[in-house]
């Protein structure tokens, strides 16, 4: 079986930019879960160290011990570009590591995120600017590159996720947007960060909790 790559056609990245400054957890709770990665699938940094993730998604299936999926999407991603490791959460076999981490990063892409097993996690986690979630670690490398699937739909984490949806990712965990997800919740997504700010400017201008979330009631 040989390697199938996909050719497709994604949304500019700057066409995404309402949506880099809502994090994570926003996004979770306005759409009710539905955007959210496992949080099983973890940063490789701790928390207040790792970047944070914002990108359009290359994808990968692949079937541990092979990675030929891995070692061709490395000519398919580029600047922006999150490379997703769809490998079925396997922890016997690492699908990346440095080698071919530090390639993504010499092309521009801002992360990948594995459901399965990464290696070589100290120098991931030093590679600034680049952000790397995964499901487990392990030190065993691949053995096969003869198959697997580049840029097509793969689930990952719960996830369906297609070529050129959106990935963001910190220290709370990852949720991945299709164009009809952005659509959907932007306006929520904004409403929510508007509200955060105005419960924080009361909590630091002295009112309670109660008079910030409106829980007094009439006696």
């Amino acid at each position: 079986m040989a390697v199938t790559v996909h050719r497709v056609t994604r949304q500019p990245l700057d066409s995404m930019e309402r949506w880099r400054a809502v994090p994570p957890a926003v996004i979770a709770d306005v759409s009710n879960g539905a955007c959210q990665i496992d949080p099983a699938i973890r940063p490789l940094n701790p928390p207040g160290r790792q970047p944070k993730l914002f990108g359009r998604a290359v994808t990968i299936w692949c079937e541990p011990p092979d990675f030929g999926a891995v070692l061709h999407a490395m000519d398919v991603a580029g600047p922006g570009d999150v490379v997703v490791i769809a490998a079925g959460g396997n922890a016997e076999t690492a699908m990346i590591g440095e080698i071919l981490g530090g390639q993504l990063l010499r092309r521009g892409a801002v992360g990948l995120i594995c459901d399965g097993a990464i290696r070589d996690v100290g120098t991931l986690a030093a590679m600034a600017w680049f952000a790397v979630f995964t499901r487990h670690i392990t030190p065993r490398g691949p053995s096969r590159y003869e198959a697997g699937v580049v840029n097509g739909p793969v689930l990952f984490g719960g996830r369906t996720i297609s070529a050129g949806d959106l990935i963001i990712g910190d220290d709370d965990g990852l949720v991945s947007l299709t164009p009809a997800d952005m659509a959907a919740h932007i306006d929520a997504s904004t409403e929510k960060l508007r509200l955060e700010t105005d419960w924080q400017k009361s909590l630091a201008g002295g009112n309670s909790v109660s008079e910030t979330f409106s829980l007094l009631r009439p006696a």
